[in-house]
């Protein structure tokens, strides 16, 4: 085979420099008369090894890790041009694979990171479009929902409804109009699977809502977007341009007489807007609030016709059934739940990045397995799943199998995918009241238990954080909670409380030490720590200069001192010391 080189291209990829790793290796190879085809790829996974570069030869695939622009020069000297793997930064090869691989399982993410997602060939040679191909000439409407019904497909999107019952209901819904949207609206704080999906393989996501049009009758759709995902849009507009130009899409598709025409909505932001009444308000044209169901949108949803929407991992799981069968896709996963879930995996986490792996897995598998233990090989504290619906599960659920009903037990959600890990260092009240904070301020202010519940929930954290809680305040939190979880109208509302309810299940103590000892047991509320310097001191002088309020005192190559009154408890002086001597306490 000739050789060709795979560059990480997605907006992880170009944030840590892939940009620069390219007109490097672009320059490098015209230097060297080297005609070797350079391809840009989507994101494979590991974000926490990103630039990245895969060079296929004929013995196989080498992967390239942490690159930098000097890094290049070396690759093509040694690899390209002496056919000898350059050890420092190769973390792959035919005779060693990554642990960050082992036990995951690739459907939705299959093409990320190996095709490029600007062409249409490229994932039609992958098996793309032949799912439609089927669909459209061996299988009526009713038997591709009933595929989908038997893949046990439930929504990625966070409630994980069965999707093919989903379907049904808008098929059977009355009307000569019905509606298609894909919510790409990914909101939740950490959370970033849609956007890598649409990044690395937006066909998938295309040919999964064609499919989904086909069977419910419907032959208009809506991608509802956020616009701070750019390169997503953008990838998304070359894909529907492509799939027009092949026939996939448009009037008469494949030769039919079924026609379906995909449009794209930019959102503005809005977390509320994630919600599926709120975002359809958003695409008509007005503010972004939810309304009450019934009528659900399956009955009567964008514009007042039927309608169904699923998330971009939802939509994208589609042709792989379709494809391969609903028995061989209801094989992985667990007994209630068919298939994989694509999780982001964040926080204080040595590998961090997409995993997919099947439902079912044990959270210790994705943690210490795949996600390589904490950072720093700290003692783990708590995982927040769900995202700011979600809730926060301590050391004792490490081998709890992430399915929906469990993690819904346990006092969280599977929710879209996000998953924080946290240790030793982080406050469980402080981590609640990071998440209430976000929701309260993503409050559409429709529904006063919302608006103002939380609020309220809000400022009892704050006074917790400043040392200043009572024990009162904990039933005050619960019996908010309770009210807010009832009479909120949307998901947003309803599941606001979860984060600060998980925290006082399993992290009370925490709440505890605030009030009775008004402390801080890991050193983060600002009211209830202290900094100070340590005798180990050197006097290099670095934390004076970086201090922001002038609160550090001392000569050089003397221990220095903090004045208490002018000290804001930034953290500044502990984050330059280099020899470790500011204390917390």
């Amino acid at each position: 085979m000739s050789t060709k080189i795979l560059l990480g291209y997605a907006s992880c990829g170009i944030a840590a420099g892939a940009d620069a790793v390219e007109g490097a290796l672009r320059t490098g190879l015209k230097e060297h008369d080297l005609d070797i085809e350079v391809r840009r790829v989507g994101c494979v996974g590991m974000c926490h090894r990103e630039p990245l570069m895969e060079i296929h030869d004929d013995r196989g695939a080498f992967v390239y890790a942490d690159l930098e622009e000097e890094d290049v020069e070396k690759i093509i000297s040694s690899h390209l041009l002496k056919n000898v793997p350059y050890q420092d930064k190769l973390i792959s090869s035919p005779e060693r694979s990554y642990d960050y691989f082992h036990g995951q399982k690739k459907i939705v993410l299959q093409n990320s990171g190996v095709i490029d997602p600007e062409s249409i060939d490229e994932y039609m040679a992958q098996g793309g479009y032949e799912a439609l191909k089927k669909a459209l000439t061996e299988m009526s409407p009713g038997d591709v929902i009933e595929e989908i019904k038997a893949s046990k497909l439930r929504g990625r999107g966070g409630a994980g409804f069965p999707t093919g019952l989903k379907w049904q209901f808008a098929a059977d819904a009355p009307g000569d109009k019905k509606y298609v949207i894909c919510n790409a609206d990914e909101g939740d704080p950490g959370a970033f699977m849609d956007r890598s999906i649409l990044e690395g393989d937006p066909h998938a996501v295309l040919e999964g809502m064609i499919l989904g049009a086909y069977a419910i009758g419907a032959d208009e759709a809506y991608i509802y977007c956020r616009a701070e995902y750019p390169l997503a849009l953008k990838r998304l507009d070359i894909g529907i341009e492509q799939a027009m130009d092949k026939g996939f899409l448009g009037d008469n598709i494949c030769g039919t007489d079924f026609s379906f025409h995909i449009h794209v909505k930019e959102g503005a932001g809005a977390f509320v807007c994630g919600e599926e009444t709120a975002l359809m308000h958003s695409i008509e044209g007005e503010r972004g609030m939810p309304r009450p169901r019934p009528p659900f949108p399956a009955q009567k949803g964008l514009f007042g016709k039927p309608t169904n929407i699923n998330n971009v991992e939802t939509w994208a799981n589609i042709p792989w059934i379709i494809r391969n069968g609903a028995q061989e896709y209801a094989s992985v996963g667990s007994e209630k739940s068919g298939g994989t879930k694509v999780f982001a995996l964040a926080g204080k986490i040595k590998r961090g990045g997409l995993v997919e792996v099947p439902i079912g897995t044990p959270l210790r598998e994705i943690i210490y397995g795949i996600g390589g233990g904490i950072d720093g090989d700290v003692e783990f504290k708590a995982v927040q799943l769900g995202g700011p619906s979600g809730g926060c599960l301590p050391a004792e659920y490490l081998d709890t199998p992430v399915d929906y009903e469990t993690l819904t037990e346990a006092g969280a959600i599977m929710g879209s995918g996000g998953m924080i890990v946290m240790d030793v260092g982080d406050c469980m009240v402080n981590v609640a009241r990071y998440f209430l904070d976000f929701t309260q301020q993503e409050s559409c202010g429709k529904c006063t238990f919302c608006r103002v519940g939380t609020k309220r929930m809000l400022e009892i954290l704050d006074r917790f954080t400043q040392g200043k809680g009572s024990k009162e305040d904990i039933d005050m939190l619960k019996e908010l909670a309770s009210h807010i979880k009832a009479y909120s109208l949307c998901g947003l509302g309803q599941t606001a409380p979860n984060p600060v309810l998980t925290t006082l299940r399993y992290f009370d103590h925490e709440y505890v030490s605030h009030i009775e000892e008004q402390t801080c047991p890991a050193g983060v509320c600002r009211e209830l720590i202290t900094f100070s310097i340590t005798d180990s001191c050197v006097g290099c002088t670095r934390c004076a200069r970086e201090c922001p309020t002038s609160a550090i005192k001392g000569e050089p190559k003397s221990v220095h001192v903090i004045d208490q009154e002018q000290c804001i408890k930034c953290g500044a002086c502990q984050d330059v010391c280099p020899v470790n001597a500011v204390e917390v306490e």
